[in-house]
Order: C-alpha cells, then structure tokens, then sequence
C-alpha cells in the first residue's frame, strides 16, 4: 500500500541521545519514504549538551524532509510542544527518541484516524495483544500502580496505559490540545522542571475537550536509562497529577 496522500509530521523530542540519534533518525526517514508518505520529521531538541544536534545535522543535509528545533533546557512538556505546534502535516506523531516503539507500529494506529473514527490514536503496552520486550518486573509493577492512582485521581479509566511515547494526532487536535498545558506548557501555571506526567496532561485535555481517542496495543521495547529512577519519579509523577487535576478544574 502506497500512503503518497497521508501527510504525517513526526516529532522526535531529544536531549542528549548522541548514541542512538543519527541511526534512528535514518530508520524513520528510511521507513516512511519506503512506505510512500508524505512526511516531513521535526527533531525538537531540549538543549542537549552533547553532540545530538551535530548528528541530526548529517542527517539534514542529506534528507530536507528533515528539521531540527532547537530550544532551551525545558524539560520534555514543553520540547514536545514545540515541536507539535511546528507540524504542517494533516497527522502529527510524537515518537521517543529510542524507537522503543517501532516506527512500524505507525501502521496500526494510523487507520483508526483516516477512517474518521478517531481524533487520536495512542501506543498501549497493555492489553492481551501487546508484546512488552526486556522491561524489568518492578517498572512493570511500578507502572501499573501509576495507572491506577491516574485513574483514583482523574476520569481516565478508558485508558490503560498514558504514558507509553509513540501518540498520534490529527495536526489540529493536537495544535488545540498542546496549546492548553497548564502544567507541562511554555508558560506553566504550575511551572515544573519534571515531566513525567505530561502525557496524562495531554490525554486529559483531549479527554475534557470530547476528542475521540483510541488506544492501540503495540510492541514495545525496554531500553535502560539513568534519567529514571523508579521511587523518586514515581512520587514526582503523583503529585503532577493532582497539579493537572488541579490546573484543568472547572
């Protein structure tokens, strides 16, 4: 199947990802101009201190499809924003930096928007279909216990799983719901260096403005990072929460 027709802007947010930036930023291209997309790829950068950008750069200059955003050391929230806000294409998609989710997984969620049925279509790891690869048991149990002090604290039951990073948008759902973070936005009501928990905050936005959103289960793979520590950002992540309940109240 050729998608000529399917504009899709994809955001990659990254702060220092020099090890794994350039070869998976040459996967995406690579995939979406076999697949026949029209595409373009916005690399929005959170002031990474390493050699991140050069590297996004030799890709630039061999794909002009590809952009790269440059912002000040923001933290996640605001660096994904940027980059959404920045998206021309009729679907937007923002995918982490370590394709832990496989750019391939785009094929499934991409259907549930072209047939007009959805506003937005989410990556889950959850659910009998979903394959979660070399994730250790306590960040499992660790999530899951997450997800259910979501759910105790805001209205998200229908969604099993907020926090998974490959979520894909049509462009002006997503240029609406980004352009109202309180918590996690350029200028925060609550400001937070923290962002665990700006997913929620973009999911309960849609939520509260009747978007149609659509939970898709996916492979996913485990990659271990030293920004993530499961006690003290679980606590961060809960008090985020009531921030954004807070915040969004009416």
């Amino acid at each position: 199947m050729v998608n000529e027709k399917i504009g899709i802007s994809v955001v990659i947010p990254v702060y220092n990802e020099a090890p794994v930036i350039e070869a998976n930023l040459r996967e995406v291209v690579a995939y979406l101009s076999a697949r026949g997309y029209d595409f373009e790829v916005i690399v929005s950068d959170d002031g990474s201190t390493d050699d991140t950008c050069a590297l996004v750069n030799n890709v630039i200059a061999k794909h002009d499809c590809v952009r790269l955003l440059q912002n000040r050391h923001r933290g996640k929230g605001p660096t994904v924003t940027a980059g959404v806000l920045a998206a021309i294409k009729p679907c937007v998609l923002f995918a982490d930096a370590d394709l832990a989710t496989p750019i391939s997984e785009l094929e499934k969620l991409l259907p549930h928007l072209t047939s007009g049925d959805y506003d937005a279509a989410i990556a889950s790891r959850e659910g009998p279909e979903a394959v979660r690869v070399d994730e250790p048991l306590m960040r499992h149990i660790m999530g899951r216990i997450f997800n259910k002090l979501i759910h105790l604290i805001l209205p998200m039951a229908d969604i099993e799983d907020t926090q998974c990073g490959f979520k894909l948008f049509r462009t002006e759902v997503a240029h609406d719901v980004f352009g109202r973070l309180k918590v996690y936005g350029d200028v925060a009501e609550f400001s937070v260096p923290f962002t665990g928990a700006f997913d929620v905050e973009v999911l309960y936005i849609a939520m509260l403005g009747s978007y149609r959103i659509r939970t898709v289960p996916v492979t996913w793979t485990y990659f271990e990072t030293t920004r993530i520590s499961a006690l003290r950002d679980s606590y961060k992540m809960a008090r985020d929460v009531w921030r954004i309940r807070r915040a969004h109240r009416k």
